[in-house]
Parts: structure tokens; sequence; C-alpha cells
């Protein structure tokens, strides 16, 4: 038997399960000799199995002993790295040469700007950001030098602007491409940016990034101050009304997010209810500094506390009501909906999983590729052993490159 590729973070049970293919469980665990019921628990991960009993297995299968072994000591807690290298070498300062003269600010901006438009709406945004983002990294860094020198304020002010606004985009990509470091770098470069820009509404927008930073790195209290003070922070600066209600909203949001996971349930609601909701009902539907922020966020959010505390009655219910259509990024609309299909999962109703999954496959295929959140969900519903559901995500399962 040829022995494919499988994570490498996949437990025993599930490569077991995976290399056993359509053979019945009964039949193998006779010819190793133990009971049906002992594989069973095996492949759920229910039993650990011993050495000889892994050999047996193994030999059984026709793999080696080592292909049903995970090579890391416990399940990955964060994205694995699919950072593009290149993307890596240039933020540590190992770019190409640039020639003496800066590009032009307005140039950039387009560039920048189309660059956060395929992250927020192309089915395949990693592969197509993956591509510029180097070279806007290069180039917009040299922009910024050669115009730090400059005598005209305003353009050195722009260039500082569109850095900001690269380095937001960055800390997102960098996150999800499972460089939560890298990703803390661009968020401390997006702050200086913004300051240097002299922008109370991109200084805002730099805290928001930090304090999802700060959330990737299970810093809750962190990023809960982040958030709160960069709220203060705006009621002192001049600014478009419009502008700082939507920004505090989406800052509020963060801090939602932070009390949620950090279990606090009641004052993630009450600030939902009394700060986020307010200002996104003002506001309206929108993505200022790319936040997404607006009433379908702030009931997305809905959804998410209740999913935390454990009421998948009360976000499904309210999750019917959500139309994620119009959001304007697609990282939103996939996170909703694969918190729904989790919370169809904890209601073991693995059919919902299923159609989920495979529609979320359809909208967001390397999100889902990326998503540990999705690889658990996968193989949950095979590890439940109901045949017809098991086959169909392990074909799924495959095509993402779990298996």
């Amino acid at each position: 038997m040829e022995v494919g590729m499988v994570a490498p973070d996949l437990p025993i049970g599930d490569r077991i399960r995976h290399y056993r293919g359509a053979r019945r469980q009964d039949v193998v665990a006779g010819l190793v000799g133990i009971s049906p019921d002992y594989l069973s628990q095996i492949e759920r991960g229910l039993k650990i199995p011993s050495l000889p009993i892994l050999y047996s297995i193994a030999r059984e299968l026709g793999v080696p002993t080592a292909a049903l072994i995970a090579e890391t000591a416990g399940p990955i807690t964060t994205s694995p790295d699919t950072t593009e290298p290149a993307i890596v070498q240039t933020l540590m300062g190992f770019g190409p040469l640039q020639s003496a003269s800066g590009a032009d600010p307005a140039l950039l901006r387009e560039r920048v700007d189309g660059a956060w438009q395929k992250w927020q709406s192309s089915k395949t945004r990693f592969t197509d950001v993956g591509q510029v983002l180097a070279d806007l990294i290069t180039d917009v860094e040299h922009a910024a030098r050669a115009h730090r020198g400059a005598g005209d304020a305003s353009a050195r002010r722009d260039v500082m602007r569109v850095t900001a606004d690269l380095y937001f985009l960055l800390r997102s990509y960098l996150r999800r491409t499972g460089r939560v470091d890298l990703s803390m770098m661009a968020a401390d470069r997006a702050v200086r940016a913004a300051e240097e820009a002299d922008d109370p509404l991109r200084m805002a927008a730099a805290q928001w990034n930090l304090g999802h930073v700060l959330l990737a790195a299970q810093d809750l209290d962190g990023a809960e101050q982040v958030a709160l003070r960069a709220v203060e922070q705006l009621r002192a600066v001049p600014m478009a009304e419009p502008d700082r209600v939507a920004m505090s909203g989406a800052l509020h949001l963060l801090a939602v997010v932070a009390e949620a996971r950090g279990r606090n349930w009641s004052a993630a609601r009450k600030r939902l209810q009394e700060r986020a909701a307010p200002a996104a009902e003002q506001s309206g539907e929108g993505n200022i500094m790319w936040t997404v922020f607006g009433p379908t966020n702030v009931v997305i959010h809905c959804v998410s506390i209740a999913m935390e505390a454990g009421d998948t009655s009360e976000a499904l219910h309210v999750a019917d009501d959500v139309d994620t259509s119009r959001l304007p990024s697609m990282e939103r609309s996939f996170t909703f909906n694969l918190e729904v299909a989790r919370c169809h999962s904890l209601r073991r109703e693995d059919a919902a999983v299923l159609l989920s999954l495979r529609d979320l496959e359809q909208f967001a295929p390397e999100d889902l590729a990326r998503t540990l959140l999705a690889r658990e969900l996968i193989l949950t519903v095979i590890r439940r052993g109901r045949s017809m559901h098991a086959r169909q995500a392990e074909k799924l399962a495959e095509r993402i490159g779990v298996f």
C-alpha cells in the first residue's frame, strides 16, 4: 500500500482510520488480535495503543509504524505556517535593492487598496495577496525612507498613511498564515507609521490591529486594555463624528471578544448592548479601516458569545436571521458560518456540519484549509463513526490536506 501524506499533527487514531480505508474494523481488529471495540476506541482517541499493538496494526495496514505516529507531541494550537517565504525575507530586511527615488504615493495608495480589496473579497485571497505583498513592502518602505527627509510634510504624511494601511493588511495576513510573531511586528510598525502620519483615525485603527494580535497570542487582558484605551483617546482628538463613532464601535467589539474568551459573559453582553450596538445603529453598515463594523457584525458577535457560553440553541436562533452576503469581508462571513458549523457539531448534528463545511469549501477554500477549527470539526464527524457522514468528511479532509 502506498503511504499518502497526512497532516503532521494528525492523531494516531485518525491515522489508523485513514489507512484502514474501506476495510472493516472488525476484520482488521481480528487480524491484529484485539477486539473491534478496542480498535474503535483507539480510532476515536479514547485509548492509546501499546507499541506492540501499534506495530501489529501498522503491519496489517501495510504502512510503516512511523506513519501512524504524529510528528508533534500534542495537537497544534496555532495555524500551520503557510506564509510566503519572500514576505518573511522582505520583512526581515532582505528585500531587493531599490533605486534612489521613492514610488509615487498615489500609486502606492492604489496598490495597497487593491491588495486590501483582494484580501477581503477573493476566494483565493492567500494566494493573490501572497504574490504582491513582498514587492509592496519593499516599495512602501523605500518611499517612507525617501520622504522622511523631504521638505513636503503633506507628501510625507500621505506615505505614512499608506505604510500604516499596508501593515494593517500584513498583520491580518500573517496571523492567518500562522506567524503571530511577525503579525506582532507588523502591528508595531503600523502603530509607528500611524503616529508619523499624525492621523488620529489610523492611530486608533493601529490599536485595534494590535489588540487582535494580542487576542491571537491569548493575552486577553492586554487586548481589552488596548481597545478601551484607544476608545478614550478617540474622545480627545478632532475627527469627523461618523468616523469616531464607527471606530469606537469596532474597538468596543474587540473588547467584547476579549471578555467573551475570558468567560466573562455578562460583561461581554453588556458592552455589546450598551456600547457596540448603539454605535453600529448610528454608523450603519461600513468598513472603516477594514474593520467591517456595522449592525451585522454586532449580531454576529451575539452569536459568538452564545456559542462560547455553550448556549448553542440561542446561537443558532440568532444566526438564522443573519445575512452575511453583503459584508465587505469574506473572512468575517467565513468565520461566522464556521461558528454556526461548530454549534451544529456541539449538538451532534453531523449532516448540518458537513453541509456548512461544504458550503465554506466553495466560498473560501483557502480559508477552510488553513483553519484549525475546520479540521477539528471534520475529524469530529469522522470519529463519531456514522459511516455515511464519516466517508463524506474523509473526502473533505483529503481535499483540504488533512489526509
